[in-house]
């Protein structure tokens, strides 16, 4: 268990999946539970935005929320053995013998505050290519810091996951939220930002009330309606959210010049979501999405 004196505990029921638990207090209209879904913070990057993330970050804290990370937390691409490397592209305290290490270091520094509010950092496609290219996972590295730190209990997560969000109310009434993640893949495209990819995975995921994915650095949020039979063999509809996470890098700047601009892509949307659970007297468990702007 982790994050005490939060509003839930967190059990890990799987290699890639956790289960946050949580209590709707009494009396239920005043019950409410926040979690941040972020993605893409390429945080060591020059071009992240810090205060952006910290807001973000504090708001969480305040709510006493649970953030989920779908990877690329960690931009990485200055090492001696990327291809892709550039010392213009280095922060000043990165600028070191050990730049990996103190890339880990200075993220464990900034994050450690949140560290019993996070429920999984997962690896994207930049935290891969640092482990094929100097065989280490700095995704496990960083949560193994967090957690000896703070004693919190970070899940390090794969490209994919799952979140199932159980709510108890009083001894008998209890319901629950699932959510696959993927941090994403491809190449997402100005005119489809990646709605093309999401669609296809909602052919092959079953049970999921939410679906998210980032990558791309698109910002949107998509609600369908699927049908089924309930045990009594009455036909429900239930809704299912995509949610699209963006960044908190931007690659554009003042479009002068630079690898995003002169291969002509806009610039991207900055920000995360919120979900935010509430208990309707009349319809039970409620969810909102809402954009962490």
């Amino acid at each position: 268990m982790s994050g005490e004196g939060l509003p839930f505990k967190v059990e890990h029921t799987g290699r890639n999946v956790l289960t946050m638990r949580c209590n709707v207090s009494a009396p239920p209209a005043d019950w409410e539970q926040w979690v941040l879904l972020r993605s893409d913070a390429h945080h060591d990057n020059p071009k992240c935005d810090w205060a952006l993330e910290k807001r973000h970050l504090d708001e969480a804290k305040e709510r006493g929320a649970g953030i989920i990370d779908l990877g690329d937390l960690f931009c990485m691409m200055q090492g001696k053995y990327d291809r892709r490397h550039t010392k213009a592209a280095v922060r000043p305290e990165h600028q070191v013998d050990d730049y990996l290490d103190a890339v880990i270091r200075t993220a464990a520094d900034f994050y450690e505050p949140y560290a019993d509010n996070f429920l999984v950092i997962g690896r994207g496609n930049h935290e891969c290519s640092v482990e094929k290219r100097h065989e280490i996972r700095p995704i496990e590295r960083l949560v193994a810091t967090l957690n000896d730190r703070t004693k919190a209990q970070i899940q390090a997560g794969g490209y994919t996951g799952w979140v199932r969000f159980f709510f108890t109310k009083g001894k008998t009434e209890h319901t629950s939220r699932v959510l696959w993640y993927t941090h994403g893949y491809g190449g997402g495209g100005p005119v489809t930002q990646d709605m093309i990819q999401s669609n296809r995975q909602r052919v092959y995921i079953e049970n999921a009330d939410i679906m998210a994915s980032g990558h791309s650095h698109d910002a949107w949020a998509n609600e369908t309606t699927k049908l089924k039979l309930n045990v009594s063999g009455e036909v429900v509809q239930r809704p299912l959210w995509y949610i699209k996470c963006p960044t908190y890098k931007d690659d554009y700047g003042s479009g002068f010049s630079g690898w995003h601009v002169d291969t002509g892509k806009p610039p991207k949307p900055k920000g995360a979501w919120w979900l935010r659970f509430w208990w309707d007297g009349r319809r039970g468990l409620q969810m909102q999405v809402l954009r962490a702007s």
